[in-house]
């Protein structure tokens, strides 16, 4: 019987296919949430922006850049025998879980206040696995950075939202 760590090491094209699995999976576990809750509602059109507020075009764009990255990062963990690679895919989770909730805290329960408490969490949840993921693979790690950078972005637009409607 092969062990967990053999069976995780495909031949290069499988590798490959695998790695696009994952960032599908990941894709497809971040976008469930806009099935039950999305910005295009009255509520959130009447919500004053901030100024730095991105076209909507953007949300899309990028969240689909960075569930494709935190995919391949994932697929880089989950195909090493490092010490701390249960760790970090139980930190992945953990952010994961975090990302799928904030979506309906802000735009179905309009509770931006909530989302905020939610987002600052995700934040340090992001930092953690990308420090856990250090530990395993460095080039995992590296690719969660621009997904931190945009969680930055997200919680000081959250903020902001938040101010600007209290």
């Amino acid at each position: 019987m092969e062990s967990p760590a053999i069976a995780r090491r495909l031949p290069a094209g499988r590798s490959v296919l695998a790695a696009v699995g994952f960032a599908l999976l990941v894709t497809l576990v971040g976008a469930a949430p806009s099935a039950v809750a999305s910005p295009d509602t009255p509520w959130f059109r009447a919500l004053e922006k901030p100024w730095f507020y991105p076209p909507t075009i953007a949300f899309p764009v990028v969240w689909t850049l960075l569930f494709t990255l935190l995919g391949v990062a994932l697929w880089l963990v989950w195909r090493s025998d490092a010490d701390g690679r249960r760790l970090a895919l139980g930190a992945f989770v953990a952010q994961m879980a975090f990302n799928v909730v904030w979506t309906p805290a802000f735009f179905a329960l309009e509770a931006p206040l909530v989302a905020l408490g939610i987002i600052v969490v995700l934040w340090t949840l992001v930092a953690g696995t990308i420090v856990a993921f250090r530990r395993v693979d460095r080039r995992a790690a590296a690719l969660l950075v621009p997904y931190l950078a945009w969680v930055t972005f997200a919680t000081v637009l959250n903020l902001e939202i938040w101010r600007l409607n209290a």
